[in-house]
């Protein structure tokens, strides 16, 4: 009898600890999949979580541990630019563990290979497709689709909600969100929407969010656009005259940089259009590929109409279509943007698509970048002043560029960044990565860190994913000082 009751006692205890099977399936563990050769080296995880039950929506996500500590190092809930972005870009291009094997790549299937300098290496990482219809993410009515910035907001809090409800163990870790390019805006509205949850509801449903960090950030049009003409004319993309007449006709304070209201100043921007058509505006030093650079929604849209640019993407795009069909892709080596040609027949393949557990009929032809402008409702201006509340309310932040983006420069950055009136506490200085000058970082009042990083383009981590890590590594430790 005794021996019964103990049997009985270990049995009810590893039910307790044991993750039901309910539980079990609404976790989608990825060991293995096409593409890369033999086990993951990491925990992959995928799946859905509804935001929206009135009219089905669903958040498609994927969920990396971290490779050192899980159950203690941060939680990152990552929200990739555009809007509409897919999270894979975010994964296999920018802070992810796996890379496209781009310079081996002859013809066939692309092939996945493990990357070193991820950010899974000091965080845990939740990458979302969002807003809704990114990605994976679908509604089962088309209402579903309809969405703001500030509602999208709304929706990735429910989403980390019930995530971390699924996932309890990771409820203590530090929450950050995270996000570059147009996720310089759906980030601070997202952080701000969470903070102020956890204020007016707090108890058990209060998320342990520490901070924030947006890379080459959208923030506010008139800033993002002005800072493009100074920073054209200090890379000497421009002459001292143009520069000179942009300045003398156009008004920061007027809003001239988004629609020009004389016409000098119009015709001083059609100039510098004109002057600087060929240039890659996501790194100004890297050649112009065209075809899968970014999709209609690409993060950053240009102060300037480049039609050049057009032209060579619907060129470069016909040439791209007729190669697939032949099962080559046709990628010149010096150009980043084949990685993102590869990531359109990686995710479109049947066997990848149930491997992450995609649901059938939910989603066509799958987009690294779509365009939302018929469901999606930009509904905040600025966001410098959730920027402004986060931060005086004690929550860490981390400003970055790559200071070779011209669609969102270091310029108009550092420009909205000091109307914010912080204090400088730690002045400008450079940050050093394996001994050498990674970029120049400044430290302000209220937890506000700003850094750039020294040779990236618009979304810094493709460009220096080694100096990256070390700055995330860096800002997260409990000095949090670059």
């Amino acid at each position: 009898m005794a021996r019964l009751l103990l049997l009985l006692l270990v049995a009810v205890a590893m039910a307790c600890t044991m993750p039901t099977a309910a539980h079990e399936r609404r976790r989608n563990a990825i060991t293995h999949i096409k593409g890369f050769e033999g086990p993951l080296p990491f925990y992959l995880e995928s799946g859905y979580v509804e935001v929206d039950e009135t009219h089905g929506a669903d958040l498609f996500y994927y969920f990396i541990q971290s490779e050192s500590s899980p159950m203690e190092d941060p939680l990152i809930l990552w929200i990739t630019g555009g809007p509409g972005c897919s999270a894979l870009s975010g994964l296999l291009f920018e802070i992810g563990p796996l890379r496209f094997d781009v310079a081996g790549y002859t013809e066939g299937f692309p092939r996945l290979v493990y990357f070193e300098d991820s950010w899974t290496k000091v965080s845990n990482i939740i990458f979302v497709d969002a807003p809704m219809g990114t990605g994976f993410s679908y509604a089962r009515e088309e209402q579903g689709l309809n969405v703001s910035l500030t509602g999208t907001g709304v929706q990735i809090r429910v989403f980390i909600e019930k995530w971390l409800a699924d996932h309890p163990e990771f409820a203590s870790n530090p929450l950050y969100i995270g996000g570059d390019s147009y996720s310089g805006y759906t980030v601070p509205v997202t952080a701000l929407e969470i903070a102020d949850h956890n204020d007016v509801h707090g108890g058990s449903l209060r998320l342990n969010l520490q901070g924030y960090l947006v890379g080459n950030p959208g923030t506010d049009d008139r800033y993002d656009k002005w800072g493009k003409v100074p920073f054209l004319h200090g890379m000497g993309l421009i002459s001292d005259e143009l520069y000179e007449a942009a300045q003398a006709s156009c008004s920061l304070a007027d809003d001239d940089y988004v629609t020009p209201s004389n016409t000098r100043c119009a015709d001083a921007l059609q100039d510098i259009n004109q002057a600087t058509a060929y240039i890659n505006p996501v790194h100004v030093l890297e050649r112009f590929c065209g075809a899968a650079l970014r999709g209609p929604a690409g993060g950053g849209d240009s102060i300037f109409t480049n039609t050049a640019r057009l032209l060579v993407e619907e060129d470069n795009l016909q040439q791209q279509q007729q190669q697939q069909q032949h099962g080559r892709l046709g990628l010149p080596v010096e150009c980043r943007d084949n990685g993102y040609r590869m990531s359109y027949v990686w995710a479109d393949d049947p066997e990848v698509r149930k491997t992450l557990g995609i649901r059938e009929g939910s989603v066509g032809a799958w987009s690294r970048c779509v365009s939302l402008e018929h469901h999606y409702r930009h509904d905040v201006r600025s966001v410098i002043p959730y920027h402004a509340n986060l931060t005086r309310r004690g929550y860490r932040a981390l400003v970055y560029n790559g200071d070779h983006d011209l669609d969102i420069t270091f310029v108009g950055t550092q420009a909205w960044i000091r109307t914010l009136g912080h204090p400088v506490v730690a002045p400008w200085r450079p940050w050093f990565s394996n001994w050498q000058v990674a970029g120049y970082t400044t430290e302000y009042a209220y937890n506000l860190t700003y850094a750039t990083v020294k040779g990236a383009g618009h979304t810094a981590p493709e460009y220096r994913p080694k100096e990256c890590l070390d700055m995330l590594r860096r800002w997260i430790s409990p000095a949090g000082k670059l």
